[in-house]
């Protein structure tokens, strides 16, 4: 089978580090990128085969719309192709709403949202011209169950889930294929040194708007969710010949993506009659 070509932005950690792992040990092509080109050294597969190093590292700011299209063309000028578009990069961050600050709205939109946004629109024309490709978002949990003092995140994941929804019942049938990534807490620096926080108001505190800022720092390094399997676990989606547009990761995200789906349910069927009677009155 010829080997696929990936392109993954937020290659140097996380996820994104170990999906580019597993893609290699599988014997795949990687195009990894990631905003400091240094982190990206280490990641090689030369046991693979034959003397052409199967990693392509390029520098990436998604929130820098000519980095972008240089690095698409790039990968398409050096690998020629680009199969699977892995939109990983991201930042997290906590905070109530009312203690956000509109430069943070903004930095993590223009790295959740826009950047995501801005890659996708650049590869989709050469998957449309080759018609296939693969688009995985990594969204998260929290994309569709929103936490207290998560607001700014939680808008963010909720504004990819929908974004790629519609997405992919528009590259359809140009054979290329989008799949939503939805993981829950796993073994990686998301909870520790790449989290931020906005300042606290004091009438926050001790309710359940400060409850992250609690739980991260106990949390971060003792995650249940190995990163090597959830990269296992998209590989086996795209891979697959029917893969899902959504695929919740690690046991915690079902649990309570399936609570959420469920009271959402029970919501509509207490309010029914109130919802459906909205019909003009017969004259």
């Amino acid at each position: 089978m010829t080997p696929l070509v990936w392109f993954i932005t937020g290659a140097s950690r996380g996820l994104g580090r170990a999906l580019a792992k597993a893609v290699l040990a599988r014997g795949d092509r990687v195009v990894a990128t990631a905003r400091d080109l240094a982190e990206l050294d280490d990641l090689t597969g030369p046991e693979h085969g034959g003397d052409q190093d199967p990693v392509l590292r390029l520098r990436l700011d998604v929130t820098d719309t000519t980095e972008i299209e240089a690095a698409v063309e790039e990968a398409i000028t050096r690998e020629g192709r680009i199969d699977v578009l892995v939109n990983n990069a991201g930042r997290g961050f906590v905070g109530a709403l009312e203690e956000l600050t509109d430069a943070q709205i903004d930095s993590v939109f223009d790295t959740n949202v826009f950047g995501t946004m801005h890659v996708t629109r650049a590869v989709l024309p050469h998957m449309r011209a080759q018609r296939s490709g693969h688009v995985v978002q990594m969204s998260s949990v929290g994309g569709v169950v929103a936490n207290p003092d998560h607001a700014l995140y939680g808008a963010s994941k909720f504004a990819i889930e929908g974004m790629s929804e519609a997405l992919a019942g528009e590259v359809a049938e140009f054979g290329i294929h989008v799949t939503i990534i939805e993981p829950g807490p796993f073994r990686t620096d998301f909870a520790g040194r790449s989290i931020r926080y906005a300042d606290q108001i004091d009438d926050y505190r001790d309710t359940a708007a400060s409850e992250l800022r609690k739980r991260f720092p106990e949390q971060d390094g003792a995650q249940p969710n190995d990163p090597a399997r959830a990269a296992e676990a998209v590989l086996q989606a795209v891979y697959s010949n029917n893969p899902p547009l959504r695929l919740p990761l690690g046991p915690e995200a079902v649990r309570r993506i399936r609570e959420k789906l469920k009271n959402q349910l029970a919501d509509i069927d207490d309010w029914e009659k109130v919802a459906v009677d909205t019909r003009y009155a017969p004259s």
